[in-house]
């Protein structure tokens, strides 16, 4: 059988990582990932987590009720840090039941799981990558890295993952700068696909197959008349809050900005909220920033941006986002710092503004800016919302092409492959919708 219009035989796909009832944007990806390679033709199987790591690493929120997207049927939970054994035994039935393991990296402290499973695909006795399955088959192992290296790093994480690369088949990242951080890391090939969108509607049903569509105006493109010149004077800053992510420069531009402008900063803080609220006192804006520490439900983001004359992300670094294509599809033009994708996601004085990173003056300046007369309805006819379906066929296109490497000696999978059924935890435990601890 032939993935959809790819011209490619269908392969057994097993992908590893969080999907629900984990949150955030690494689950929601690797739902959709699940979702849009099926609908190519391949046999998928999203093999996750029914503990990821012990509760003292995340002091966030972990679990939602609501599925954020459309749930992938074809899921277990076979794996918790609590249970090394499981590592070993899932990558032994992959060995199996796999052409291709895709591995979501999204933190150091889950390498020596994802080792043991590298280890499991790996035949006894042989140290092939892979090969026909009557001369040691390993299926192919790539490791999709969200990001290569946390931003805020510790001692070990390099060594970890330095270890999982130089044990994958190759290895796929989000960003130019990402690739040049993985070849540093390791000698397997490296390939680059831009992150595709996979974004929410007030319906929850974000994106999934190309369900999203245009949703431009029904989740809040369409802006009410605020002042004179149609804005609200209010700011919008998203998402878990961690200090590259350059809030505290927000907020000393904001002070010496324009007087009138407000700031609601909504998402989960990392570390809790005590040295922001410090520095909203110190600076003696309390009357003009809202915070709303804890997790974003899908169903509260389109009134989020509604309210928001501009999307502001003052990044100090980074690799790649989801929040500039958020934006945008909700007609809300973005002011960010010239830092990984966003220079070429946001097109300067067409849909959004750029400016110096670490510069609370550079972004007070663009704040005035942005409030100059006829500047805000110039950027918000200048968006285009996101092409999620084109945005997709391109990834896909590009991890179908790093799943595929020379001599990996696959066997054609037959019509209708799939590799079992059901949403089961190890041991059997159905996952239920408040997921584990």
């Amino acid at each position: 059988m032939n993935g959809q219009g790819t011209g490619r035989e269908a392969m057994r796909i097993a992908i590893i990582g969080p999907t629900h009832p984990y949150k955030g944007g690494v689950a929601q990806h690797t739902t959709e990932l699940a979702h849009r390679l099926a609908v190519r033709g391949h046999g998928v199987r999203i093999e996750s987590w029914s503990a990821q790591y012990p509760a003292r690493l995340y002091p966030g929120q972990q679990y939602v009720s609501s599925p954020e997207l459309e749930p992938f049927p074809a899921t277990s939970y076979p794996l918790s840090w609590r249970r090394p054994d499981s590592w070993i035994r899932l990558g032994r039935r992959l060995r199996r039941e796999a052409d291709a393991v895709i591995i979501v990296v999204v933190a150091p402290v889950q390498a020596p799981a994802y080792l043991s499973v590298l280890a499991g695909l790996r035949p006894a006795g042989t140290g092939g990558l892979a090969g026909p399955r009557s001369s040691g088959y390993r299926p192919v192992a790539l490791a999709l890295c969200h990001n290569v290296l946390p931003h805020e790093r510790r001692a070990m994480d390099e060594l970890l993952v330095r270890a999982v690369l130089r044990r994958s088949t190759g290895v796929l990242v989000h960003a130019p700068a990402e690739a040049c951080r993985a070849r540093s890391l390791t000698r397997r090939p490296v390939s680059v696909a831009t992150m595709a969108p996979h974004l929410w509607t007030a319906s929850g049903t974000a994106g999934v197959a190309g369900v999203a569509g245009d949703t431009r105006g029904r989740a809040g493109g369409v802006h009410p008349a605020g002042g004179a010149d149609g804005s609200r004077r209010k700011l919008l800053f998203f998402g878990l809050v961690r200090p590259y992510k350059g809030l505290d420069v927000l907020l000393r531009a904001l002070a010496t900005g324009p007087p009138d402008v407000h700031l609601t900063v909504a998402g989960e803080f990392w570390g809790g909220t005590g040295h922001t609220r410090a520095l909203v006192t110190e600076l003696g804006l309390g009357h003009r920033v809202d915070l709303r520490p804890g997790y974003v439900a899908a169903a509260d983001v389109p009134a989020l941006f509604a309210a928001a004359d501009a999307l502001v992300l003052p990044y100090r670094s980074g690799t790649a986002t989801q929040n500039v294509d958020l934006a945008y599809l909700h007609g809300v033009p973005v002011v960010a710092t010239r830092v990984a994708t966003f220079t070429e996601a946001v097109r300067d004085g067409v849909d959004g503004l750029l400016v110096a990173p670490r510069d609370p003056a550079s972004l007070a300046a663009a704040l005035y800016r942005l409030y100059e007369p006829g500047v805000l309805d110039v950027l918000r006819a200048g968006i285009v919302p996101p092409d999620a379906d084109g945005a997709w066929e391109r990834y896909l296109t590009t991890v179908t092409d790093a799943l595929c490497p020379a001599g990996t000696g696959r066997a054609a999978v037959g019509d209708g492959a799939v590799m079992g059924d059901g949403a089961v935890m190890g041991d059997g435990v159905i996952m239920g919708d408040k997921g584990a601890s």
